[in-house]
C-alpha cells in the first residue's frame, strides 16, 4: 500500500512540475529569419503570459502599406508578459493607439501576418505619434526592448 502511495505521489509531482514549466513552443515560428518592420499601433492587448501589439504596416516613407484590395496590411506581434513590458517601461500609456514603432519578429511558419518578438537580438523601438524623418530606428526613437539574456532565451526558444 505504501509503495502505491509513493508511486502515485511521484506521478502527481511530475505532472505538477510539467504544468509549472509548461510554455508554448516557438516551433510555429520560422526562426531562420528575423523580420524587422515598422507600423502604427492599432491595438495593445495585455495578457498574463504574453501581450500583443497589433499594427498597420508602414513603408520606409511612413505611408501605410496596402494590400491588393487597397486596405492597410495588418500585422501582430507577441511579446513578453504585461509585467515584463512594464519593467521595460512599456504600458498602454506609453504605447497608445497610433504610436509608431519598429519591431523585430519571427513570422508564423504558415505565412500569416503574425509573429513573436525574437528572443535574442529582438528589438522594440517606440517613435511617438509621428513618423520620424529617416524612419523609426534607434537613432530617432526610444529602444524599449533589445534582446535579452541569451542563455535563458535560447533555452526558452529550444523548449527547455
Amino acid at each position: 500500500m505504501k509503495l502505491k502511495n509513493v508511486v502515485f505521489a511521484l506521478i502527481l509531482l511530475c505532472s505538477l512540475i510539467s504544468l509549472v514549466l509548461a510554455h508554448h513552443s516557438f516551433a510555429m515560428y520560422d526562426q531562420t529569419k528575423t523580420l524587422t518592420m515598422t507600423g502604427k499601433l492599432t491595438r495593445f492587448v495585455l495578457g498574463a503570459n504574453h501581450a500583443q501589439l497589433l499594427f498597420e504596416l508602414l513603408g520606409p516613407d511612413g505611408k501605410p502599406q496596402l494590400d491588393a484590395n487597397g486596405k492597410p496590411v495588418v500585422w501582430g506581434v507577441e511579446t513578453g508578459s504585461a509585467k515584463q513590458l512594464a519593467g521595460a517601461g512599456i504600458t498602454v500609456e506609453t504605447f497608445p493607439y497610433g504610436t509608431i514603432f519598429t519591431v523585430s519578429l519571427w513570422q508564423l511558419r504558415d505565412g500569416r501576418n503574425f509573429g513573436a518578438m525574437t528572443l535574442t537580438g529582438g528589438r522594440l523601438i517606440g517613435c511617438g505619434m509621428t513618423f520620424p524623418e529617416g524612419g523609426c530606428n534607434e537613432k530617432t526613437g526610444r529602444v524599449y526592448l533589445n534582446g535579452g539574456d541569451t542563455q535563458v532565451n535560447d533555452a526558452r526558444r529550444l523548449g527547455r
